[in-house]
């Protein structure tokens, strides 16, 4: 039975620390100089176990946390299908139209988490940083920066638990995304 989590903490799981621990030696070959997390338990878990061993300077900010869904956290997939089928349909359907009292809209979702990148990359100047952040809000920048519609937010590549995707911003403001939820990318 899965659970709805969005913004609530929670830690870890087992099944996560491993993906992190299988994720650490991949992440190896980039020269990363700073880290910015997500404020959440388990975005800091994570980051510690995939850079922790490194002492790196590691930055905090709620503007990366998962989205806000509000009633719906804590409650089971299946219990919001049956109680809320309209919404839980446009959730996973059609995420520019989710709408619900209490939550965040995706594309509320994606203007924080697009703003909070913005202004990463802007101090960044020579840095290699990493976000460790979590999967909607990582779908949602990266739709915006392929110039993805919201409607396909969903479509593949798949954002599974622990995948990493690299950008590439250059100083006249390009954006080049090179991998895509760990594998490489190819805009159509």
């Amino acid at each position: 039975m899965r659970r709805v989590q969005g913004q609530m903490e929670s830690r870890l799981t087992e099944a996560g620390r491993q993906q992190a621990t299988e994720l650490a030696p991949q992440l190896r070959q980039f020269a990363i100089d700073r880290v910015v997390c997500s404020t959440s338990i388990r975005a800091r878990e994570t980051a510690d176990i995939l850079f922790g061993a490194y002492q790196l300077p590691v930055q905090y900010q709620d503007n990366l946390r998962e989205i806000h869904l509000g009633p719906w956290e804590g409650n089971l997939y299946d219990d919001l299908a049956e109680q809320d089928p309209e919404q839980f349909h446009n959730f996973w359907n059609e995420p520019d139209r989710f709408s619900l009292a209490g939550a965040e809209t995706f594309h509320q979702l994606q203007q924080r988490g697009v703003d909070a990148v913005k202004k990463i990359v802007a101090r960044a100047t020579e840095e290699n940083v990493a976000i460790v952040s979590h999967g909607a809000l990582i779908k949602s920048v990266l739709c915006h920066f392929e110039q993805r519609p919201l409607a396909k937010l969903w479509d593949p590549p798949r954002m599974h638990n622990c995948a990493h995707s690299i950008m590439e911003f250059d100083r006249d403001g390009h954006t080049r995304i090179v991998r895509y939820a760990g594998e490489n990318y190819h805009q159509d």
